[in-house]
């Protein structure tokens, strides 16, 4: 092949590529910056850099403006009550890439579509509903159900305490540590990769490929970070064919191993709805426990007051990680689309018209829980809130995210009591998934004054 075959593919392929961007996120880029110049509450979420900051004031101005508000998108709640009801009616249904968009910009989003399956794509677990949708879940939920985490658990115990002695014997005393890739990235990862049979030298590789493609769950993305979004479910993609065929060669007793022997045995899956189910609990599985587990070492650094409480009471772990949950969802909104004409707080909403949940700010409504934005660990209804969603869409993996924010994070400030921030923080660049990329802190066995622990950084939004 020619250098000039080789440029005329590089130029098609770059092309497609901006095609695409522009369909999916240029247009709506452009369109929300005027919408939120103009006061649109729903395009502020997406257009606003100081939002994405600190969500919070935006999510109180939405419920401000009453319990389901009308915008040039759709409709948005930040209502509990409202979002509960979206998640378990039968009327919605969820969304996918281009759920609500005109023909046209369907078709070239079909004609510039990549081999790599977008999360949001069909027949992706969070884009399908029943019979489909039941009949996958199924495939899946033995794995995460209580039982099967209680069982896993000292599997948990045991890799949190492996990689804390990992740090400690890789850090000098007094030395800055970032906690959320040392331990809180690597902890989920290592465990889902032990449940789904991925090798130890794939899982940084499988790490790294889900934190490029956590963007793909937001709109309005800037072409740099699409390009890149992009490029890391293609690589993923890749992977993922790779570790399928090395499964198909040298089975294991490893969920992915089960479902490749269903879908040859032409049960249950077919190649592509086998990727699609292994891909999306591969990735689920350990990236929004990263956030768990980040924004909750961030919290109990901000408040050693509710650090006291737990140290005094360990057996308040498990409600503190719903209250973690509760304050700082990992999952901060998700939208369902009407199916038939049907009355929601009030209003009429008819047939193809969206409706976003915030969960974020569902688990803030004073209606519900008093106090909202205070974090306390005590918080006797800390357990209702909305951050594995509702419903059938209810997140299958939350038993397993729930014991590993409880465990991780009752060893490492176990193992560390003296941990004190000692950097500012930094967070990631999306809207839709909220946590950390970095937390910089410095180990120490002993107890710091209180006061010491978050002064480093500001407790930030």
């Amino acid at each position: 092949m020619d250098e000039s075959q080789l440029g005329s593919i590089w130029y098609h392929r770059r092309m497609r590529l901006l095609t695409r961007w522009l369909v999916l996120h240029g247009l709506v880029r452009f369109a929300t910056r005027r919408w939120a110049a103009a006061g649109d509450p729903q395009a502020a979420l997406i257009a606003d850099p100081t939002v994405r900051a600190n969500p919070i004031p935006a999510y109180e101005g939405i419920r401000a403006q009453g319990r389901l508000v009308r915008t040039r998108i759709g409709y948005i709640t930040a209502d509990y009550e409202v979002a509960h009801a979206v998640l378990r009616s039968d009327n919605f249904s969820v969304t996918s890439i281009t759920t609500n968009v005109p023909p046209w910009m369907r078709r070239v989003e079909r004609v510039t579509r990549g081999v790599a399956m977008h999360p949001l794509e069909e027949p992706s677990l969070l884009s399908i509903e029943p019979p489909d949708h039941t009949r996958y879940r199924a495939l899946v939920s033995s794995v995460f159900t209580a039982r099967a985490v209680t069982r896993l658990s000292d599997q948990v115990a045991n890799t949190a305490d492996t990689l804390l002695d990992e740090i400690a014997n890789a850090t000098v005393d007094g030395a800055t540590t970032d906690i959320i890739d040392a331990y809180c990235a690597r902890l989920p990862v290592a465990v889902i990769s032990d449940l789904l049979g991925v090798r130890p030298a794939d899982r940084r590789l499988v790490l790294d490929l889900g934190e490029l493609a956590a963007p793909s769950l937001d709109v309005g993305l800037p072409y740099r970070r699409f390009r890149d979004t992009e490029m890391g479910l293609r690589r993923f993609h890749v992977w993922l064919g790779d570790h399928l065929a090395e499964l198909r060669r040298n089975p294991g007793d490893d969920l992915i191993s089960q479902l490749i022997q269903a879908s040859l045995d032409g049960r249950h899956l077919t190649d592509r709805e086998l990727r699609a189910t292994a891909g999306l609990v591969l990735v689920a599985g350990f990236e929004t426990t990263v956030n768990l587990l980040g924004n909750g070492v961030r919290l109990l650094l901000d408040h050693p007051d509710q650090l006291d409480v737990l140290e005094a009471n360990p057996g308040m772990w498990p409600n503190a990680v719903d209250e973690i949950l509760r304050l700082e969802a990992p999952v901060q909104l998700t939208a369902r689309v009407c199916r038939r004409t049907t009355e929601l707080a009030g209003q009429p909403i008819h047939a193809g018209q969206p409706v976003t949940t915030i969960l974020a700010a569902a688990n803030r409504d004073p209606g519900v829980f008093a106090d909202p934005h205070t974090f306390d660990v005590t918080r006797s209804n800390a357990g209702r809130h909305l951050a594995f969603s509702s419903g059938r869409h209810y997140c299958v993996g939350a038993a397993l995210a729930r014991a590993e924010g409880e465990i991780g994070l009752q060893r490492l400030f176990t193992r560390f009591p003296g941990l004190v921030s000692a950097g500012i923080p930094v967070r990631r660049p999306t809207r839709v998934l909220r946590g950390w990329i970095s937390m910089p802190v410095r180990l120490s066995p002993s107890s710091p004054d209180p006061v010491v622990r978050g002064r480093l950084s500001p407790r930030l939004p």
